[in-house]
This record gives C-alpha cells, sequence and structure tokens, in this order.
C-alpha cells in the first residue's frame, strides 16, 4: 500500500524522530511511505483560535497537497482531528460548497497511526521489542473526537517486553489544550501536575500518547520536578527493535 505521510508542523520542528517511526515502522510492514514536501500547517491553531479565513486557506492548501492520495497517514491525533472535525465545519460556516465537498472527501483518507494499523491493516503485533514499564495517556483528541479506543493498548500489549501499567483518572485532560494551556497557563499547570503525579504514582519508566504536544507538557512538569519519567510518541515505542530506548522528547 502506498501512504502519504502527514508530517505536522510540531513533529517537524521539534520532533522528527516520531514520523521516521512512522515510517520504519510501515515500511518493516512492507508499505510505501511518500512524504509530499509542499505540506504546510494543517491550521489547527488558527481555527482553534477563531480565525476560520486562515485556518481554511491552509485547509485549502491541505486539499492540493494530499487530495490525490487514497490514504494519509499521521503521528498526530490532534491534528488528524482537525481535517475531520473542524474542515468540513468550517467550509460549511462559510457556505463553500465546493470546498466542503473535497475536504469531506479527503477527511475520509486520513487516519492517526495507530487506527490505521489496527482497524485499516488490521496489524496489532508489528515486531517491536521494549522491556520497561509503560503507561498510554489517551489525549483529549485521540480520545474524544477521533475515538481511537483501545487501539494504542492492543499495540503496546503486543510489544515483545513491554509491561502496560494503568493509573488514576487515565482520561483526564493533561491540561495542554492548545490555547487552554496559554490563555489558563495556571490551570493547564495545575492540571499537568495532577496528570504526572498519577502516573508517577504507577511507577511507570515511560509514558507514551499519541501526541507530542501533550507529551511535551507532561514531560516538561517531569523534567522541572527532575522525576524518572520518560516520555515518548507510540511510534518510537513501536520502531523500537531492542530493549533500549530507541528516543524520546
Amino acid at each position: 500500500m502506498k501512504v502519504a505521510l502527514f508530517i505536522t508542523c510540531v513533529n517537524d520542528g521539534l520532533f522528527p524522530d516520531a514520523p521516521k517511526a512512522v515510517v520504519k515502522v510501515l515500511e518493516h510492514l512492507g508499505h510505501e511511505v511518500v512524504f509530499p514536501t509542499d505540506q504546510t500547517c494543517c491550521g489547527q491553531l488558527h481555527l482553534n483560535a477563531g480565525y476560520r479565513e486562515e485556518g481554511l486557506h491552509l485547509a485549502q492548501r491541505f486539499r492540493q497537497v494530499f487530495f490525490d492520495y487514497d490514504v494519509i497517514v499521521s503521528p498526530s491525533a490532534s491534528c488528524v482531528g482537525t481535517v475531520r472535525d473542524l474542515y468540513v465545519d468550517s467550509a460549511r460556516a462559510i457556505s463553500d460548497a465546493s470546498l466542503e465537498t473535497d475536504l469531506h472527501d479527503i477527511a475520509g483518507r486520513v487516519y492517526e497511526f495507530s487506527e490505521f494499523l489496527t482497524g485499516v491493516l488490521q496489524v496489532t503485533d508489528v515486531g517491536a521489542t521494549f522491556a520497561h514499564r509503560v503507561a498510554y495517556h489517551p489525549t483529549c483528541h485521540s480520545l474524544r473526537v477521533l475515538k481511537v479506543g483501545d487501539a494504542p493498548e492492543k499495540l503496546l500489549r503486543a510489544v515483545k517486553g513491554l509491561e502496560l501499567v494503568e493509573f488514576a483518572n487515565e482520561d483526564a485532560c493533561c491540561g495542554f489544550g492548545g490555547m487552554f494551556a496559554l490563555k489558563n497557563s495556571d490551570t493547564s499547570a495545575a492540571m499537568g501536575e495532577d496528570k504526572v503525579a498519577s502516573i508517577i504514582a504507577s511507577d511507570a519508566e515511560v509514558l507514551c500518547a499519541l501526541d507530542n504536544s501533550c507529551l511535551t507538557h507532561i514531560g516538561g512538569i517531569s523534567s522541572r520536578h527532575k522525576l524518572p519519567l520518560r516520555v515518548m510518541h507510540l511510534a518510537q515505542i513501536l520502531a523500537s527493535r531492542e530493549d533500549a530506548l530507541v528516543s524520546s522528547i
């Protein structure tokens, strides 16, 4: 299968190891991965902040870059959620029927990495080995917008040597929330502290998630407190073929 990689701004600028891991896993499974170099920001920040016109300019750019691909995969639940949830509604709000139709079409071909593996490829065991105690944080976009369910946990349970641990209030927001973290920084920080405390109480060595933005928030709090917790994108764990951390934030 030919797969177009939607890398996202955060990964492109700060955490390239996550999309590299996506490529490694998909190629290991026998699929061709292509990277459309003309891709830019999906417009999530603009649309969340109420700048609909500017966001739709980027939605049109996304359509231009990815429209000819049958399958588009991304290591970001929040950006995939933008394409699926915000694009069509925004086009409808400005009564652009043609754009709405095209964006609805392309939204059906965009997948978050874990749901693509388990839902489309019907794969849970990707041949990974990662001998660590791992906790999984279901980010708000993955849980509430994309509704990926237990797809990430299925993938983690199939990793050789990995022990998946639970922690209290797993489905609670970590406090990042994009603009929320900027406009309500004190509340955001308090929510993050609660999340980190729960994770540390589980004795997890590594925390993984589907969004590097949330991992940055949690990892930053952990780092400031000098806590023994590493944060990694799910794709990095699935790309591991040895009993060692491949890379982390």
